[in-house]
């Protein structure tokens, strides 16, 4: 039966260079599947005109064939022409598709000619897969998009916000897909080649250096050809006056672009020293050339979209962009009305790097694509059925949809162990990676990028969008600049290194990283006992001491970021020696470590041992040996577990004291032993007003990677211009 299973006849029209770098690893995909597929090529728009680049001859080059090239533009570059050249594609388009004859018909974005490629195949009853529907801009293009989209029968959009548009236009759920942005795949796989100096020189010359040029690109707005021409003219003098390195690219073929090039000649920009200005540059050393920018300026969606993944400077120019999603790196000059306001953005942005962002895609949106495609049904009525009312629901009801919006990858770093999790939504631990920490830096950072780029691959045949990165490690913690200050003496090589810069760099996501206490009061907060609860306390009882303090639904951090230390209280001014160098803390009585060092010193004097205990010779001694023995009626590690619990009891009513929760959550190895006797001292010692207060062990499996996810889950969020 599969010998006979009709290939799908999928033709992809693109119109210009912008469209083609989105098209193009899709074309890449349904080529190289051709038991599948069958792909037609249709090229039309400005592809063909000269002053455009003949931009067709790079689809060419690229090993595609052309089945059919339109001539539809209507030179002019005004609204009469835009509109002419909408009408003369809607009069060639019919002999063509009569032709090529397509199951589905691919269209891009929000072109004049995307438009008359949609209106043709709907009224000729062609199935049209929309790729970038759903999104918000300032322009006409908005209208164009959204006129696209309800002429569409499917969708692949970028963003969840994209699709939660597209769910409010009324489309059809079951046929959006949340695929992300597809130049992301070639962008995110191309932009770090070693070549990327090369690149750099042949454009701008063998002086400069990366980091040390600026990249401009200015479209005209056609809803305010003549704001955009003055914008356009004050952007340039902005740049003369700045006195860097420019690669600047002739703008697109809409109304208004003859008189910003008249601008930029007249300005001389051409022949200028500082200038490059270019019709077209090839995809790939396009992206090589933004990425090493030291900014980029105009009104172009790369700047708002493909700049981000790369954590370059971006100066957004103008209303052209209004309303998309942007990260970080974006700064926007909204009233782009004189050149002192444009020069001071590019001071403040020129040169500096931010994190890499990876809202409109993770590079996997071709596969998410062509599984897709491979789902539509070429039976089922063509007639599109649209869900009125709006539907209220955010999310869409898919569950591979769900799926792959509520994910994060969660990373332990423990003691002895590294562990690498793909965590969802709801709290459970679809896979779960554990190597032994390596003792060096450079081992361990290695280990840590390999163990999560093998998450991620995971992620992506789990259906599982990946938000985020959260990082839970011992020691004090800047997690605003994900720094680790300081470290515990169990992890050698580990204080003053920044852990987000590698991690998001490589990875191309936003990076959380925290103290291991802290996190797992974050679990807690989320999916524990401590969920709806504005006050609580979580304290580890393991092999040290620690914990987090929830106030106000919120983590405590504290000044200079060593709050909820709370391993290093001290409850005796002559106790014994604790890791931290102090006498008397928590941790030295109440720890796992403190324990071993009891059940070993009475184990060398001969008095650990009792009736019915079984241990053999060559077993080391640990701290479960302890609780065995007292368990069996060893006075002597009886009174240490109770010098033990009245440490740790004692610690606990200081915090009540001061920090007042209404809950004390223990986790732990320890914590079902400490929980009723900890109670007890609680209700005996404390004041009257927290002597209530309850004192509960966690049900949670993973706090640590649970709360390392959890700051992904939370706090990953999208910047809206």
């Amino acid at each position: 039966m599969d010998m006979l299973k009709k290939k799908l006849r999928v033709c992809v029209a693109t119109c210009n260079r912008a469209d083609y770098s989105k098209l193009a690893p899709i074309m890449c995909g349904i080529k190289s599947h051709p038991d599948d597929f069958e792909l037609e090529v249709m090229v039309l728009g400005s592809h063909l005109i000269d002053d455009y680049g003949n931009t067709f001859r790079l689809i060419e080059q690229d090993g595609f064939e052309i089945g059919s090239k339109l001539h539809t533009i209507v030179r002019g570059e005004d609204e009469a022409a835009m509109v002419e050249s909408v009408g003369l594609a809607l009069v060639k388009l019919p002999d063509v598709l009569q032709r090529l004859h397509p199951d589905i018909l691919v269209v891009h974005g929000d072109r004049f000619d995307a438009l008359a490629l949609a209106t043709a195949a709907a009224l000729m009853n062609i199935r049209i897969l929309h790729v970038e529907g759903g999104e918000v801009s300032g322009t006409i293009d908005d209208s164009i998009r959204h006129a696209i989209s309800k002429l569409a029968h499917y969708h692949a959009c970028c963003t969840p916000r994209a699709e939660q548009y597209l769910i409010a236009m009324c489309e059809d759920h079951s046929r959006i897909l949340l695929a992300g942005c597809p130049s992301y795949d070639k962008l995110l796989s191309t932009y770090h080649k070693d070549n990327y100096m090369d690149v750099i020189k042949s454009w701008l010359g063998d002086t400069v250096q990366k980091h040390d040029y600026i990249v401009a690109l200015q479209h005209p707005v056609t809803t305010d050809i003549q704001h955009s021409i003055k914008i356009y003219g004050l952007m340039l003098d902005a740049l003369l006056s700045f006195n860097k390195k420019t690669l600047i690219l002739f703008p697109n073929i809409d109304a208004g672009s003859k008189e910003m090039v008249r601008v930029m000649r007249k300005k001389g920009i051409e022949q200028h020293p500082n200038f490059r200005a270019v019709k077209h540059i090839p995809f790939e050393q396009f992206i090589q050339l933004v990425c090493h920018a030291g900014c980029m300026i105009g009104n172009s969606s790369c700047g708002v979209r493909e700049a981000g993944a790369f954590g370059t400077a971006v100066v957004n120019l103008g209303t052209r962009q209004t309303g998309r999603e942007t990260g970080e790196n974006v700064i926007h000059v909204r009233d782009a009305d004189t050149h002192n306001k444009i020069y001071h953005a590019l001071e403040l942005q020129f040169g500096k790097r931010y994190p890499c962002g990876k809202i409109y895609g993770d590079g996997n949106a071709v596969t998410r694509i062509l599984k897709f495609l491979r789902t539509i049904d070429l039976d089922e009525p063509l007639q599109k059925t649209f869900c009125f009312p709006p539907v209220k629901d955010s999310f869409s009801q898919d569950i591979d949809h769900i799926l792959e919006t509520q994910s994060a990858l969660a990373v332990d770093l423990g003691g002895t162990n590294l562990r690498v999790a793909i965590v969802c939504m709801k709290g459970k631990i679809l896979k779960k990676y554990t190597q032994p920490n390596p003792k060096t830096f450079e081992d361990r950072m290695q280990l840590i990028l390999k163990m999560c780029f093998e998450a991620m691959w995971e992620a992506v045949r789990l259906n599982c969008r990946i938000l985020g990165v959260g990082v839970s490690t011992g020691g004090r913690v800047n997690p605003q600049e994900g720094v680790v200050l300081h470290s515990t003496k169990l992890i050698q090589e580990w204080s003053t290194i920044d852990l987000r810069t590698p991690i998001s760099d490589a990875m191309h996501l936003p990076v959380w990283v925290d103290n291991d206490g802290n996190c797992a009061a974050l679990a807690e907060k989320k999916f524990g006992h401590g969920k709806g609860v504005e006050n609580f306390v979580t304290i580890i009882t393991g092999t040290g001491i620690g914990g987090g303090i929830i106030h106000h639904s919120e983590l405590v951090h504290g000044s200079t970021f060593c709050a909820a230390e709370l391993g290093h209280i001290m409850v005796s001014l002559e106790g014994p020696e604790c890791s931290c160098g102090s006498r008397g803390c928590i941790e030295a009585y109440a720890s796992g470590m403190a324990l071993q060092r009891e059940a070993k010193r009475l184990h060398d004097e001969d008095l650990l041992k009792v009736e019915g205990m079984d241990m053999k010779l060559s077993e080391p001694v640990t701290a479960a040996h302890l609780i065995t023995a007292a368990s069996l009626g060893n006075p002597k590690a009886d009174a240490i577990l109770n010098k033990a619990c009245t440490a740790l009891g004692v610690g606990i009513i200081n915090i009540l004291h001061i920090v007042n929760p209404s809950l004390v959550i223990l986790s732990g190895v320890l914590a079902s032993y400490y929980q009723n006797p900890v109670q007890h001292i609680v209700h005996g010692r404390a004041l009257l007003s927290a002597q209530s207060i309850k004192v509960v062990t966690s049900d949670l499996e993973d706090p640590a990677l649970l709360g390392a996810a959890s700051m992904v889950l939370d706090y990953t969020t999208r910047r809206t211009y």
